[in-house]
């Protein structure tokens, strides 16, 4: 298994778009097992991406699919930065192989 976290900040007044946006495009990924969006409690414009994928050529692989362009481009403008994402080598867990 192949697993991302990472944390992005909203524009401000805009996290609640992004999440629907993000929610939106992120449906149907082909090897995704597990993808969460959540937001950080403790800051109104940070949110926390959770991933994990069968390996991480599904990853790559969903970076091309029309609907995750789509909402990429989509989110570019209500994206204020990236703070840092890290890859992960799942071991499992509920809902997980």
């Amino acid at each position: 298994m192949y697993g991302l976290i990472g944390k992005m900040r909203a524009a401000p007044g805009k996290r609640d778009q992004l999440l629907y946006i993000l929610l939106e495009g992120t449906r149907s990924m082909p090897g995704c097992l597990n993808y969460i969006i959540a937001r950080d409690p403790a800051d109104t414009s940070a949110i926390w991406v959770t991933e994990v994928w069968t390996d991480q050529a599904s990853h790559k692989a969903s970076l091309e699919l029309a609907e995750v362009k789509e909402a990429i481009a989509k989110a570019k403008p209500l994206i204020a930065g990236f703070e840092f994402q890290i890859e992960t080598d799942p071991a499992g867990g509920v809902g997980l192989p």
